[in-house]
């Protein structure tokens, strides 16, 4: 019995010494990954504050046009309902388009500058893209520099902003489909 201690002792030893083995070249390839939050280090620029300043700044004006638009087609419509007794059928349809058209005009108008291609959208792109572009240049140097593989962006949905290109395998499964 005294010849099985020094064996479990030497496997003990060899088995610990395998696993730490294992584990070191583990973390010798383990990817490098980070995270940052680009609104913090946008709301931190200058050139983005006076950015975003532009476009409320332009917003709240087309909010106020627009505003006005609605209240002169209110008062059209309040004047109308005050005369339309007294106007011919011919008179009050004439009345009511030009209401109508006033209120698609405004809409179209809602539409062309609040739309998803409207002028605030492409006004925020010529202002803010070129920021947001300087700032993912920076991420992108400073993951370079560093070694990371993966950069995540906390505070958004959009994920990952940063990865390094060798762990794309976007060819290798459009390979395994043909």
């Amino acid at each position: 019995m005294m010849n099985t201690l020094p064996f479990k002792e030497i496997f003990k030893k060899a088995s610990f010494i395998l696993i730490v083995t294992m584990l070191c070249s583990f973390t010798v390839n383990a990817q490098k990954i980070a995270y940052v939050d680009v609104s913090k280090i946008l709301n931190s620029m200058k050139e983005y504050k006076t950015a975003q300043k532009q476009i409320d700044d332009l917003a709240a004006k087309w909010r106020r046009e627009i505003a006005e638009e609605y209240d002169q087609i209110k008062g059209m419509y309040n004047r109308y309902q005050a005369e339309q007794v007294l106007l011919s059928d011919e008179v009050r349809r004439q009345k009511e388009e030009e209401i109508m058209n006033k209120e698609k005009e405004v809409r179209e108008m809602q539409k062309q500058k609040f739309g998803p291609e409207g002028a605030l959208f492409k006004k925020r792109q010529e202002l803010v893209a070129p920021i947001q572009e300087q700032v993912y240049a920076a991420i992108e140097n400073y993951a370079n520099d560093k070694g990371f593989d993966f950069i995540f962006d906390k505070g958004s949905a959009s994920g990952m902003i940063f990865s390094n290109a060798r762990y794309d395998k976007t060819d290798d499964i459009l390979k395994e489909l043909e």
